[in-house]
């Protein structure tokens, strides 16, 4: 693996197996990230997404494979010399009381012996722009929040009130680029608006639902046998498209090439720089963006964009 490609996927996937497609229980979720987080590949892997409501449950079944306290579980080889699990946490319900219980969690197993573990993220859907202000007035400065712009105003409007609420104020946009039916997928110009609006307000942006495969391509949209087809957008069009736009400043048209390209050929990774049909980001310029820009996305499965990766030989 070349060290661009290392920079580029260094913790881009959070977790989400607790979601659609995957809809996991929680003990196999669970068990899927610590075993993840000691794999071969475990520097890819980022925070665990967990709704509030189900916090609870995450210390229930989760607690012993935390690092800290393995007493009774088969994993107490697994964790002594990792950190404690960061867990993003989705609003799903007020935000005071959301707040409540996440610092619950947080200080529950700030104790080794209950396991370590530490909501620093959340992840919140708004309807206006000015929900944005309101919450941030509550969200304490430990907590990193994404505001998940609504999917209408991704699909057929204009995110620009949104984004532009969020500058300036340490807060990430979230956008969904996919879903479980074909109508869910955004078309790659609106993909194309949202990456640009971020850029021009300075506003870093993490992406979820949809980013299952590397390279855009058509591919079943669940695991079910009959399972509808679309084509899907790939992270490393989105994220290679967000550090075009951020360190070369590629116009909207040339943005949308890049979100379109369904030849894998076209995406170099050397150990210096990476490429897009000659659009050249150095090592440099791409950590920056993903310090800074382009976060992270969720995804309901690790095991799958690792080994399209490794398919087309980038791992």
């Amino acid at each position: 693996m070349t060290q661009t490609m290392r920079t580029l996927m260094a913790g881009l996937i959070d977790y989400a197996g607790l979601f659609p497609p995957a809809k996991l229980a929680m003990g196999p979720s669970v068990e899927n990230y610590a075993r993840d987080l000691r794999g071969a590949h475990a520097e890819m892997l980022g925070r665990l997404i967990c709704p509030v409501s189900r916090l609870g449950e995450l210390s229930e079944q989760g607690a012993a494979l935390m690092p800290g306290t393995y007493a009774t579980s088969g994993y107490r080889e697994m964790a002594d010399d990792i950190a404690p699990w960061r867990v993003s946490a989705i609003i799903d319900g007020g935000l005071e009381s959301c707040l409540d219980a996440i610092d619950a969690f947080s200080e529950r197993h700030s104790k080794e012996e209950a396991g370590l573990a530490v909501v620093d993220a959340i992840e919140m859907r708004v309807a206006e722009a000015g929900e944005i202000d309101d919450a941030l007035d509550e969200i304490p400065d430990d907590i990193s929040p994404a505001f998940e712009i609504p999917q209408d105003v991704i699909i057929s409007g204009d995110p620009r009130g949104f984004i532009a609420a969020l500058a300036g104020n340490s807060s990430a946009a979230k956008v969904r680029c996919g879903g479980v039916e074909p109508h869910m997928i955004p078309p790659v110009e609106t993909i194309a608006r949202f990456i640009h609006a971020c850029a021009r307000s300075d506003v870093p942006f993490k992406a979820t639902a949809g980013l299952h495969h590397p390279v855009r391509a058509q591919h079943p949209l669940t695991y079910e046998p009959d399972a509808p087809k679309a084509v899907m957008h790939g992270f490393l069009n989105v994220f290679l498209a967000a550090a075009l736009v951020r360190v070369n400043r590629i116009d909207e048209a040339t943005t949308i090439e890049v979100l379109g390209e369904t030849d894998p050929g076209a995406f170099t990774f050397e150990e210096d720089s990476c490429a897009w049909r000659g659009q050249r980001v150095d090592l440099i310029g791409l950590s920056r963006v993903r310090e800074t820009f382009a976060l992270s996305y969720g995804s309901c499965s690790f095991e799958e964009p690792i080994a399209d990766l490794q398919a087309l030989k980038l791992l």
